[in-house]
């Protein structure tokens, strides 16, 4: 039974969730079977005990149905009821969270029972929930065509020919919520294919995009940001389009639910990266803009939570900056913010990071050296930091050492890819060669420039270059 969907869809519940299942399976409206209460109850059991018990098949029944012999398709049956009334729960805890869309289907309600008296309450009730939104994302407008579809559907207007009725309203709002995830499927279509050579057919885009091209829809924020965000993508030397998105976000960024905000603003931190690789240094600052921003605005902090992604990041531009104060203060600020099975590792090795950049070596080899970080990522980055310290430090016999562990680990590590450990055994390669250059050999140090600048595929190449500039 652990294996099943329901013990894995009840291990993700919450006491607070927990409570409200057992709730809504004791209402008769939802649930008419005691037993399966009583299932519920025996697996709730087992999920917050931290002794397993016996949870077989045989068992369950035994406990369930005393005194009868096991029915294996009584007891498929059982499990398949409670598995519709779990999901039934989690639809109806969407649903219970979103009043405007309860709103709505009241109007429909309304409208197919001819409940006259009902009309005007139930469509001010709509628009008092309407424009009390906060948020008001691509989703806000199909509400909003919803709500003036129902009031359409509600009054006859047919009666009322000459009167002018709310059509052009309804038009409007679906269009705009078209428009809107249209050009946030194309901009992911334009994402995705960076990274492969997957073809997409959108209908309409092109005519979409001559569209907006050709009318102003600012006062639609999820209309205006996302076109911006295409710009971005389409038309890369233009850093005009980037500091129009820049400026939506700005204005609009709290109209979205943290994830979407947080990925809007992630299209401007890539496109700002971009910049950064192709060598314009005045992108660090930007970078650093953005997330300064994010975390004012708390947009971050995803169910208030910071993704060790976000935090390393973050860490990694301020300290190009040389903001060291603003790092330690980040780092002892927000720390409590990361998960908690990621958190040790994330403040060990981006405290590291910052001793590294104020040359305090010592305590870097001290953060580092004696951690194996079961993230392949951050063990990778540790070697790498590692491995720039002890070159720093004339720490040689440590450093080939480090060389041979970590070649080791490349080689027996299945989980890294092929083309990904060719960058770190360039590394290790590269590292090796600028320690055994003949001292003060020009033709030496200017040969092995050549191949490191040639060489595309290496991790800390920049750390690489300077130091072999040191040695010209």
């Amino acid at each position: 039974m652990r294996s099943s969907k329901i013990y894995s869809i009840l291990e993700h519940f919450d006491k607070y969730e927990q409570n409200r299942f057992r709730k809504y399976l004791c209402s008769p409206y939802f649930n008419k079977d005691a037993t399966l209460l009583s299932l519920f109850e025996l697996l709730l059991k087992d999920i917050n005990s931290k002794r397993r018990a016996d949870l077989s098949k045989d068992s369950i029944w035994t406990r369930l149905i005393s005194g009868k012999k096991y029915d294996d398709v009584r007891f498929r049956k059982y499990c398949s009821d409670l598995l519709k009334l779990l999901e039934g729960f989690l639809a109806q805890q969407v649903y219970d969270a979103n009043p405007l869309h309860q709103a709505t289907y009241l109007i429909d309600a309304v409208s197919k029972k001819k409940m006259e008296k009902l009309y005007n309450t139930t469509m001010k009730t709509a628009r008092r929930l309407s424009d009390q939104q906060i948020h008001r994302p691509a989703s806000y407008y199909y509400y909003q065509y919803e709500i003036e579809k129902n009031f359409y559907d509600l009054f006859d207007f047919e009666k009322k020919r000459a009167d002018r009725t709310n059509m052009e309203a309804i038009a409007n709002n679906l269009d705009y919520f078209y428009l809107a995830e249209k050009l946030r499927m194309y901009c992911a279509v334009l994402a995705q294919q960076t990274f492969s050579s997957q073809e997409y057919k959108l209908l309409f885009i092109d005519e979409i995009l001559s569209h907006i091209r050709e009318i102003n829809l600012d006062e639609v924020p999820p209309v205006a940001i996302y076109y911006q965000v295409y710009l971005t993508i389409a038309y890369k030397d233009d850093v005009e389009h980037y500091y129009k998105l820049k400026e939506l976000l700005d204005l609009y960024s709290l109209n979205f639910t943290k994830q979407e905000a947080l990925s809007l603003y992630y299209s401007a931190i890539n496109y700002s990266i971009q910049k950064l690789n192709s060598g314009n240094q005045e992108f660090v600052e930007e970078v650093f803009n953005i997330y300064n921003n994010l975390i004012e605005k708390e947009i971050i902090f995803v169910n208030n939570e910071l993704s060790p992604w976000d935090f390393k990041n973050i860490i990694v531009i301020a300290l190009r900056l040389g903001k060291f104060e603003w790092t330690e203060s980040f780092i002892k600020n927000y720390n409590n913010k990361l998960p908690e099975e990621s958190r040790e590792n994330a403040v060990t090795y981006n405290l590291a990071q910052l001793y590294f950049y104020q040359k305090r070596y010592d305590q870097v080899i001290q953060q580092l050296s004696n951690v194996e970080y079961e993230d392949v990522s951050y063990n990778l980055n540790s070697k790498t930091m590692l491995i720039a310290t002890y070159y720093e430090t004339d720490e040689l016999i440590p450093l080939y050492s480090l060389f041979d562990s970590f070649n080791a680990y490349l080689n027996r590590n299945r989980k890294i890819p092929d083309d990904r450990k060719k960058y770190y055994k360039n590394l290790i390669k590269y590292t090796k060669k600028i320690t055994k250059l003949p001292p003060g050999s020009k033709q030496a140090v200017e040969k092995l420039k050549k191949e490191v600048v040639e060489t595309p595929n290496i991790v800390n190449k920049n750390w690489l270059k300077e130091k072999i500039a040191e040695l010209e």
